[in-house]
């Protein structure tokens, strides 16, 4: 059970995880998508009728790919993208279809055109996709008798797009504080999830596995971590837009929240990979915190879906006093054993910081309630630096025109793979309706080899359950207005889980796909050849993995400057954590500055571990050095998790600081992570920090002799951070200069 209060039809883990996912925010994206082109298409039959219809149904969808989860500024702008470009190439394909080598020369440069939409990243995906598809579905009707068939048809066409862009504008401003709470319920789902990757991490260093089981462990943690970065961003566009009114303030001080508890979990991590096994019942203890945390973060999370209110965090503070307690008895027994002070000095550490994460949750939980209010002076005046661009902007394009350009690379390719597809379609015996292949070769040929063999497989077997289903419901003869509910449907359903199940979509996708062209051929004719609609899919899925190894951006062209990026974003990090206007009053704008920072490190590491990811499945000969990319990718999150636990110590603890003894060692360390982290700059060595007060010698590297744990002054831990994060930083620069050497020489050379 989640919470007391929980409905039945609520307990069970897969039902829980099916609800959650019909509650998300693509799910109601896809809703909303099938309830507009249902809308348009009606109206459209009921005014000029079913051929209407169809044509229409053609422009909503080219409107509609690109209509996702997004804030209300710009909505618009991004909606019209397609439309103005795809509905003139339908009216086009339309006028040359009775030409076929003109219009293959129209298809190739036309697919090249679109696909430089790649140059917007994930803005231009869809649009790029769109426009596709409104050239495509125009080649499945009969060609028009003439051009005033073609006009009609086109006009149709624009009609349905224009008519669904309005729809989709107001059905956006309906459904924004909606998708709000959806996001950050997913957002939240996924940092529970992360929460039990760490408390497996600490059960496991209480009973050990063998080292592929830890080595598993630390794999999933950096996926986890990246896939948590990648969703902040959507989230942030979502919640930070103009966080006027009292529930908009309390989801964004509940996101700020979030970015919290990840440092929190990244800075405990560091600690308890050095804790002692002899410690197991400590380390159990700890994990078992670590659950039930994220059982109250899942029912925060599930209070946002139903629209309920969660019920009140567990204080956890109790158990880690008594957690500390037994590790004070155990050093007050074995005062001279360093080896027990280091492990009591560790859990003391340990068990603070999850005191911070415990009041991280029960102030999450909090503001989901309503019982406390946000805290957002730090970054009020400053929203839109934290969310993407809603604008247009040429500068993407006007980048893109190097021949090693990931995205003018790829729409060459798909341009070349088009006008292969088309020009087999043409030469084939057995009467292929060509658009079938080239809509398998446009959705399955991705800008990278690992999406293009997931999509390929995925795309075979939606299309032939797709295919019986289409089939079966064709071969009834229902009326057309039950086909184009059917076509509504399948798009809902292939719209909603086009990122979450791509298997999903693609049969969904291949229902619609079949169904509407059915009605744009002809209403009432035969059904479509279930054995040459799978054909077609095999021709289509094998052109596209052939030219995916055609001008192929392999991802070590891709890495050094990821590697380069990394170095960057965790010095300007360490310059911010480290400053010391953190140790006065914060002002907005060092914390605005840090934060934007932390972003920008995380960011930047997610990119490399997902960059690395998908290196996995590349040809053996272009695979970059993915075990030095691997070790790059821990000591960089290690940095990290170091500089926000210095952070949290001169924000949380500063009054248990000395000031003047700890001010110089926080300015030779940031200026010695910054040089060691600057590429382009020799480097000189590790530096000496200081032991706090001169007292104590300086903390050596690991192995080191850890603070007292019964000392109450916190500089000594902050100068046992100081060193570690110097000490990891020149571990990040070896990492990478290693990784850039080999990434300099020629693809093949023996893997470290």
């Amino acid at each position: 059970m989640i919470t007391p209060a929980a409905p039945p039809w609520w307990s069970g883990a897969r039902r829980r995880a099916l609800l959650r996912a019909l509650l998300s925010a693509h799910v109601l994206n896809g809703a909303s998508v099938a309830v507009g082109m249902f809308l348009v298409t009606t109206l459209v039959h009921a005014g000029w009728g079913a051929e209407a219809a169809a044509n229409a149904t053609v422009g909503v969808i080219t409107a509609l790919v690109t209509d996702v989860v997004r804030p209300r500024r710009g909505k618009l702008a991004h909606l019209l993208a397609a439309p103005l470009v795809g509905v003139p190439l339908f009216g086009a394909v339309q006028l040359l279809r009775g030409h076929p080598i003109e219009l293959g020369l129209l298809l190739v440069p036309a697919t090249f055109v679109a696909f430089l939409g790649m140059a917007w990243g994930k803005r231009g995906m869809p649009v790029a996709v769109a426009v596709m598809m409104a050239m495509l579905f125009a080649l499945s009707p009969h060609p028009p008798s003439g051009p005033p068939e073609a006009l009609a048809r086109t006009l149709y066409c624009a009609l349905g797009a224009a008519l669904y862009v309005v729809y989709a504008v107001a059905a956006n401003l309906a459904l924004n504080g909606r998708y709000r709470a959806q996001l950050l319920a997913d957002l939240l789902l996924t940092m529970a999830a992360l929460l039990r990757t760490h408390a497996d991490r600490v059960s496991q260093l209480a009973a050990p596995e063998p080292g592929d089981a830890r080595a598993g462990q630390v794999d999933e943690l950096l996926t986890r971590q990246a896939a948590l970065a990648d969703q902040l961003q959507a989230t942030r566009d979502m919640v930070l837009e103009s966080p006027r009114t009292p529930r908009r303030q309390r989801l964004a001080g509940m996101l700020m929240v979030v970015l919290e508890m990840r440092d929190h979990l990244i800075a405990a991590e560091l600690d308890l990979d050095r804790a002692d096994r002899a410690h197991a019942p400590a380390l159990e203890r700890i994990a078992r915190i670590y659950r039930a945390m994220a059982v109250e973060v899942d029912a925060v999370a599930d209070a946002l879906l139903l629209g309920r209110r969660p019920p009140p965090a567990h204080d956890h503070q109790d158990n880690l006093a008594a957690l500390r307690e037994r590790a004070e008895a155990e050093a007050l027994d074995a005062p001279q054993d360093a080896q027990v002070l280091a492990q009591v000095a560790l859990l003391h550490s340990v068990s603070f910081r999850i005191g911070h994460q415990d009041d991280a949750v029960r102030q999450l939980t909090a503001l989901a309630r309503g019982d406390a209010a946000p805290d957002l002076a730090a970054v009020r005046t400053s929203w839109q630096l934290f969310v993407s661009p809603a604008y247009w902007s040429l500068q993407p394009l006007l980048t893109v025109w190097h021949w090693r350009q990931p995205a003018l690379r790829h729409a060459l390719r798909a341009a070349l793979a088009v006008g292969t597809g088309y020009a087999v379609a043409m030469l084939l015996p057995w009467g292929s309706h060509d658009y079938w292949i080239l809509l398998t070769i446009v959705v399955v040929l991705r800008g990278n080899l690992a999406q293009t063999l997931e999509r390929r497989n995925a795309r075979v077997v939606g299309t032939l359950v797709g295919s019986l289903l289409a089939t079966g419901l064709l071969a009834l003869h229902p009326p057309a207005l039950v086909l184009l509910l059917a076509v509504t449907v399948g798009q809902g359903v292939a719209h909603a889980f086009a990122v979450r199940h791509y298997m999903t979509t693609a049969v969904a996708a291949s229902v619609m796909g079949l169904v509407q062209a059915h009605l744009l051929y002809a209403v009432g004719s035969p059904t479509f050849a279930l054995i040459e609609r799978v054909g077609d899919t095999l021709l289509g899925a094998g052109i596209a993995w052939a030219f995916s190894y055609v001008l192929p951006s392999w991802e070590r062209d891709q890495l050094a400057g990821l590697v380069r990026r990394v170095c960057r974003a965790l010095a300007l990090h360490a310059r911010h954590s480290l400053a010391m206007a953190t140790l006065g009053d914060i002002a907005a704008q060092p914390e605005l500055a840090w934060r934007l920072a932390r972003r920008e490190a995380y960011d930047a590491l997610s990119a490399l571990v997902q960059a690395t990811g998908r290196a996995l499945v590349e040809p053996r000969a272009v695979r970059p050095p993915l075990a030095l990319l691997e070790q790059l990718q821990g000591h960089g999150y290690q940095l990290l998790g170091q500089l926000s636990a210095v952070q949290s110590i001169l924000l949380l603890r500063r009054e248990h600081l000395r000031p003047t003894d700890v001010a110089q060692p926080i300015h030779d360390a940031g200026a010695w992570i910054e040089a060691a982290l600057d590429l382009a700059q020799p480097w000189s060595g590790h530096p000496d920090i200081p032991a706090a007060g001169g007292a104590e010698p300086a903390l050596p590297a690991v192995p080191e002799a850890l603070p007292d744990p019964f000392v109450q002054d916190a500089s000594p831990w902050l100068l046992r951070r100081l060193r570690l994060a110097t000490g990891l930083a020149g571990d990040v620069r070896g990492d990478a200069q290693r990784v850039l050497a080999e990434l300099a020489g020629p693809p093949g050379a023996p893997q470290p």
